[in-house]
């Protein structure tokens, strides 16, 4: 990879056995291996960790998606199943500090490797589960990926028009989400163990992530004794205007740009009015207000999207970020692929694998 890598070694020293696969388990072991823990990947012989066989017919039939979640790590083929196999796992989790899994409800018991034996074998090591649903749930024992704990946990009940079904976000939260809290969970763990020198048990449900995500839709809730309700493009409040996508010069399906006027910095409202040539709207009585703007958001979208539509995506966005509104371009995954500057700050890196080079975003925390 590139020089301009941010190597941490905040972990160096830490060994992570890791039994996880597909991505909610594999997202939190690559975190602590981005921030310098060995971390040994335990995989199936012949068949490997299942994310490596979801797009059949690249070499290898190692997919691009298995390279997003499992850079920096180690990997060994045991049969967990075995005898000498089980005895290997064991004799490398006797040397470990981590051991993270995300397999099925129930599987690693089956494997001889609960939690109650791992501990008899290292009382000193944290050991992370990663379910679909939390112990004790009435759904515990249901498999879950990333769209079931998008949809059991809320994200998907507030995303899309208001007057349409339901939709599942595009990204995949509900399985990275819930890594990175692992993650962030297991470093307080070990801080911790330096002090008492004893291990503990770590569990996170994927299902109770995407609760903990949807924090300010709760407070929606709270003041409006409602579930939240979906707002489109408008902010999960849904009670703040001007906000929201406008259409931009070219009419591809991208091509729009994103601002949004905070009530609690009105000169936003009056920044974004000078600019669009409507200077006397600033104090007019309709829109004096936060709430009087919000009742009048359609004519306002109006105005705003007759400027927008007169400028490319990335001239929108300059020029309203020049003036001190926030405001974003809708980038799809090429125009990032793409985008030199990630590559001049070291930020989006070339991997060199056997079955060819791979671009792919390193760790985003500079340093």
């Amino acid at each position: 990879m590139s020089d301009k890598t941010a190597e941490f070694k905040f972990l160096d020293g830490i060994k992570v056995v890791d039994f996880t696969q597909f991505e909610a388990g594999t997202t939190c072991t690559e975190v602590l291996a981005w921030f310098g823990a060995e971390v040994v990947k335990i995989e199936n012989p012949g068949r490997g960790d299942p994310g490596r066989r979801l797009r059949p017919g690249k070499p290898d039939n190692d997919p691009w998606y298995f390279y997003q979640f499992n850079v920096n790590k180690k990997s060994i083929a045991i049969n967990l199943k075995s005898a000498k196999g089980l005895e290997i796992v064991k004799d490398m989790i006797r040397q470990a500090d981590i051991v993270a899994e995300n397999m099925a409800p129930g599987t690693i018991d089956r494997l001889g490797l609960s939690y109650d034996e791992v501990k008899k074998i290292n009382p000193r090591i944290i050991y992370c589960q990663i379910k679909g649903f939390a112990s004790g749930s009435p759904h515990e024992k249901g498999l879950a990926f990333d769209m079931i704990a998008q949809a059991a946990g809320g994200p998907i009940s507030v995303t899309g028009e208001p007057d349409r079904p339901p939709v599942k976000p595009g990204l995949s939260f509900g399985d990275t989400g819930t890594g990175m809290l692992m993650a962030a969970t297991i470093l307080g763990a070990l801080h911790e163990r330096n002090r008492t020198g004893v291990g503990r048990r770590l569990e996170v449900a994927m299902q109770d992530a995407m609760v903990h995500y949807m924090r300010t839709c709760f407070a929606t809730t709270a003041r409006t004794g409602k579930a939240a309700r979906r707002n489109g493009a408008r902010s999960s409040a849904g009670n703040n205007a001007p906000s929201g996508l406008y259409p931009a010069k070219g009419g591809g399906p991208n091509d729009y740009v994103y601002l949004t006027t905070s009530r609690a910095n009105p000169e936003h409202w009056s920044r974004l009015m000078k600019l669009v040539g409507r200077e006397d709207l600033i104090n007019e009585p309709r829109f004096a207000t936060g709430d009087e703007r919000y009742q009048h958001q359609a004519e306002l979208d109006a105005i705003i999207s007759e400027w927008t539509s007169q400028h490319e995506k990335r001239e929108a966005m300059e020029k309203l970020i020049a003036i001190g509104v926030p405001a974003g371009a809708v980038f799809d995954t090429m125009e990032l692929w793409n985008e030199a500057s990630f590559e001049e700050r070291g930020f989006m890196q070339t991997v060199h694998h056997h079955n060819g080079d791979y671009k792919m975003a390193s760790w985003p925390v500079r340093v």
